[in-house]
């Protein structure tokens, strides 16, 4: 028994907007791994600079408009606390880049299928 052929069209055209979608989301997850994995480098080479500074140095922060003049240990804290969790958000975005991956490749396979059994069920 064969698939009628208006029903095997949508069925290929909702495979296909699956594939186009999760193939979108790739690239946008990975542009999100490539910023978030340059943040870290920013904030590494940041602590390592501030690291070979004396402790009676003085640091300013920008808040707003101006520049508050802060400890260096609160600015290191902060500095380990944006990049841990930079790490924890590359993490989930390569699970949903994963995710992803697998649709795209699962969507492919599927439309593969139903085009070389030739709508066939």
């Amino acid at each position: 028994m064969s698939i009628p052929p208006e029903a095997l069209q949508k069925l290929l055209q909702e495979i296909e907007t699956r594939a186009i979608a999760s193939q979108q989301q790739i690239g946008i997850t990975k542009a999100q791994l490539t910023a978030k994995q340059r943040d870290i480098r920013m904030l590494q080479l940041t602590s390592k600079e501030l690291s070979e500074l004396p402790s009676e140095t003085r640091v300013y922060e920008g808040v707003g408009k101006m520049f508050v003049n802060v400890p260096i240990n609160t600015v290191n804290k902060r500095l380990t606390r944006e990049s841990a969790e930079s790490t924890s958000e590359i993490s989930n975005l390569e699970k949903k880049l994963h995710y992803h991956e697998t649709t795209h490749k699962n969507s492919r396979d599927n439309l593969e299928q139903i085009l070389k059994s030739g709508g066939r069920s």
